[in-house]
C-alpha cells in the first residue's frame, strides 16, 4: 500500500547532457492519515452528487451539454495559450478573422475530441486507444500536426523553456512511456483497488501530466481525462464539470501544486486543492444550470403566450439555439421545417420581443445569437 503522506514520486536518471523524471508507479493500494483529506473528499463528493441529481432532473439536459464542453475547450486550450473567446468558438469560421483561424481550429478541435471521448467511452475504458484517438483529433491540422497526432512520443519532450539544457521539467524517457502509461491505465481500471473515485481521478491527472506521453495537447488531454473519469465511474451521467476554468483562474498555484508533487513529495497538498476545486466547480457548475433553466422556462412562457400558431417552430428554434446559440435564417428555417420568408418572419418577431438579437449587420447570411443564454457561459466564475 501506498500512503499518500510518506509518496515518493520518483528520481531522476541522467542522459546525454541532461536528467529526466521517472515517476514512480501508481497501480496500487493507497491510504492516507490525514483527516483533512476526509473532509475535503466529502464535501466534493456531496457536491458532486447534488450536480449530478440536479442534472437528472433538467428536462433535455443534452440540449446543453455542448455548450458546456464548448467553454471546457476554450478555457483549457487558454491555459496553452490560444485567445478564442466562447462566442467566436461557437460562430461558423467564414465569420472568424483570418488571423484568428488557427486558435479557432485549435479549440474545435478540442470540442470535436471531447465529444468523441465522451461517446467512445460508452464503448471503450479509458485506455491507450481512447486517449490517443481523441488526441489525433485534438491535433487534426493545428500547429501540433507534424507532432505525432494519436501516438505517444517517441522522442524526449520539455516543459517551459527552449531546451532540454534550460526546461524547467523534463518528463521521463521516450523508452518508458508506453510501460508508465501503462500502469496508469491499468490503476484508472483497476477495480480491485478500494480507492475513492476522486482520490484515483486526481493521482492520475498527475501522474499522466508528469509522464507527457504527447509531444503536444497533454495538458488538454490530461484535463479532459478527469470528466472522463467521473463519467465512467458513473459519479456524472453527463459530462458537466470540468476543473479547467478552476486550473485556469490561478495557474500558477495549479502548476505549483503539480511541480510540488515531484520535487518535495507533496502530494496531499494537491488532492486537498483538487478536492476544492471538484467542490467549487461543481457548485457553479449546479448554479449554471439552474440560470439555464430559468431562462429556458421564461423564455417557452413568452413564446406560448405571444405566438400562437408560430410557437411550435419558435420552440425549436430556441431549442436549437441552447445547442449552439447562433443561426442563420436559412439554419432556423431547416430546423423548423418552414420556408425561408417564415422564418425570416420568425426571427423578427423574435428580436422584438428581446428572445435573440442580430449578431451581424450584414444584409445577406445574417447571424442571430441567444445572448442570454451565451451569457451565462460568458460570466466570469468566482472562486
Amino acid at each position: 500500500m501506498i500512503e499518500i503522506e510518506k509518496f515518493i514520486s520518483g528520481h531522476y536518471e541522467q542522459a546525454y547532457e541532461y536528467r529526466y523524471f521517472v515517476p514512480n508507479c501508481v497501480n496500487d493500494d493507497w491510504g492516507w492519515s490525514d483527516a483533512g483529506i476526509n473532509h475535503l473528499l466529502e464535501k466534493a463528493a456531496v457536491k458532486l452528487g447534488e450536480l449530478n441529481s440536479f442534472s437528472r432532473l433538467v428536462p433535455n439536459i443534452d440540449l446543453f451539454i455542448q455548450l458546456h464542453v464548448a467553454k471546457e475547450a476554450v478555457v483549457s486550450s487558454k491555459i496553452e495559450g490560444t485567445q478564442t473567446k466562447m462566442d467566436e468558438a461557437l460562430l461558423p469560421i467564414s465569420e472568424i478573422e483570418p488571423e484568428k483561424r488557427n486558435d479557432w481550429t485549435e479549440v474545435n478541435n478540442y470540442i470535436r475530441a471531447i465529444n468523441h471521448a465522451v461517446s467512445e467511452l460508452e464503448t471503450l475504458p479509458i485506455s491507450s486507444r481512447l486517449i490517443k484517438s481523441t488526441h489525433r483529433i485534438l491535433l487534426d491540422g493545428v500547429r501540433g500536426t507534424h507532432k505525432l497526432p494519436g501516438e505517444y512520443r517517441t522522442s524526449q519532450n520539455w516543459i517551459a523553456g527552449v531546451s532540454l539544457a534550460d526546461a524547467k521539467f523534463i518528463p521521463p524517457h521516450q523508452d518508458l512511456v508506453n510501460r508508465l502509461m501503462g500502469d496508469l491505465e491499468n490503476f484508472l481500471n483497476n477495480d480491485a483497488i478500494s480507492l475513492p473515485a476522486l482520490i484515483k481521478v486526481a493521482i492520475a491527472h498527475y501522474q499522466f501530466e508528469t509522464i507527457h506521453p504527447f509531444l503536444d495537447g497533454n495538458g488538454r488531454i490530461g484535463r479532459l481525462l478527469i470528466t472522463l473519469f467521473l463519467v465512467k465511474e458513473k459519479l456524472l451521467e453527463k459530462p458537466l464539470l470540468y476543473l479547467s476554468t478552476y486550473f485556469e483562474k490561478r495557474k500558477d498555484i495549479y502548476y505549483d501544486n503539480l511541480s510540488n508533487i515531484r520535487t518535495k513529495n507533496d502530494l496531499a497538498h494537491w488532492i486537498k486543492y483538487f478536492l476544492v476545486g471538484v467542490e467549487q466547480t461543481a457548485t457553479l457548475a449546479a448554479e449554471s444550470l439552474a440560470e439555464i433553466l430559468r431562462l429556458k422556462e421564461n423564455s417557452e412562457i413568452l413564446i406560448r403566450e405571444r405566438y400562437g400558431r408560430r410557437s411550435t417552430s419558435a420552440i425549436l428554434l430556441l431549442h436549437a439555439m441552447l445547442k449552439n446559440p447562433y443561426s442563420t435564417v436559412e439554419q432556423a428555417a431547416s430546423v423548423c421545417g418552414i420556408t425561408y420568408k417564415s422564418a425570416n418572419d420568425l426571427v423578427k418577431k423574435m428580436c422584438e420581443d428581446g428572445l435573440i438579437s442580430e449578431a451581424t449587420k450584414q444584409s445577406r447570411n445574417r447571424l442571430f445569437v441567444f445572448q442570454k443564454y451565451l451569457d451565462i457561459f460568458n460570466k466570469e466564475d468566482v472562486f
